[in-house]
């Protein structure tokens, strides 16, 4: 049994955190050990498609697999940080192979409603989060191991989004990037740039030596990065440092998403993720489809 807790209660145990990359996608999943123990979680995994093809692969997957298993690490859980729309998570996969939970925020079916009517499926697929093992509540406190972990509920990007503050570290999923890419796209279904705005002040307002790690990284004009600090977002971010305005960052999101392509994967990768990583069953003749609706886009 969990119990609620504020983030200034938890201590800041020095959680290990390894990061992996997936290029295809600019993903960063990240497997978060507790120094104590061999228990870990393993956070926003991915499943290597390629969507010309129609082909599913596991290189990234195996390569967490590969590295649980190597330090004899026990995973306890599988979280997502929301319901990805540009990559497919590799959570049933994972956790076929060596185990854990997998666990969003409860938030997710905000988005299985919305999108159970994008891809207009029966009511043989759920839109209670029944697929995943645990969703969690806002300010839930869990444990990886000995070390104490917080889930703080950040929507804006999604309904259902949610950053992890694991000991020290906390995972932002798509809530916030590297202070010189900014925040994230707000325009999606369920999203809010106002809502956005006051979740990043919610997580800007942890402790300034916070680390915080990225789900993503854009930037062309570097190498990729995934790790900051509450104190360097709030100094440098270019969309939200300190003293930002919330009527002018609304402004801003609002006319920045309007210019932003579709992500490449968001029609296999919602199907996907909002059946906790699981394709549809398979249809008479034994094949697994992804829809493609026509024109959804078209504005």
């Amino acid at each position: 049994m969990t119990a609620e807790l504020n983030h200034e209660t938890l201590p800041a145990s020095t959680a290990e955190v390894l990061p992996f990359l997936d290029k295809q996608t600019c993903t960063f999943s990240y497997i978060v050990k507790d120094p104590q123990s061999d228990a870990c979680a393993i956070i926003d995994s991915v499943l290597n498609f390629d969507y010309p093809s129609g082909t599913v692969s596991h290189e990234g997957a195996d390569a967490l697999i590969a590295h649980v298993r190597d330090n004899g690490l026990t995973v306890q859980w599988l979280i997502e940080t929301h319901a990805h729309a540009d990559h497919l998570s590799a959570a049933p996969y994972i956790k076929a192979a060596v185990g854990g939970r997998i666990a969003i925020g409860e938030h997710i079916d905000i988005v299985q409603k919305t999108f159970g009517k994008v891809f207009n499926v029966g009511p043989e697929f759920p839109r209670d989060g029944s697929q995943f093992d645990h969703l969690f509540r806002d300010n839930e406190s869990y444990m990886i191991g000995n070390l104490e972990a917080l889930a703080i509920a950040t929507p804006g990007h999604t309904p259902a989004c949610m950053t992890h503050l694991i000991g020290d570290a906390a995972f932002v999923g798509d809530t916030i990037f590297m202070p010189d890419t900014g925040t994230a796209r707000a325009d999606f279904p369920g999203g809010d740039a106002r809502i956005l705005y006051r979740s990043i002040n919610k997580l800007l307002s942890l402790p300034k030596e916070t680390r915080l790690f990225m789900c993503h990284d854009y930037s062309e004009d570097r190498e990729l990065e995934y790790e900051t600090t509450v104190a360097d977002e709030l100094e440098h971010n270019i969309h939200v440092k300190a003293g930002t305005d919330e009527d002018a960052f609304v402004a801003m999101r609002e006319k920045r998403d309007k210019g932003l392509d579709v992500p490449n994967l968001i029609l296999p990768s919602l199907q996907v993720n909002m059946r906790a990583g699981n394709f549809p069953a398979a249809e008479d003749n034994g094949r697994v489809y992804l829809k493609l609706p026509v024109n959804l886009f078209k504005s």
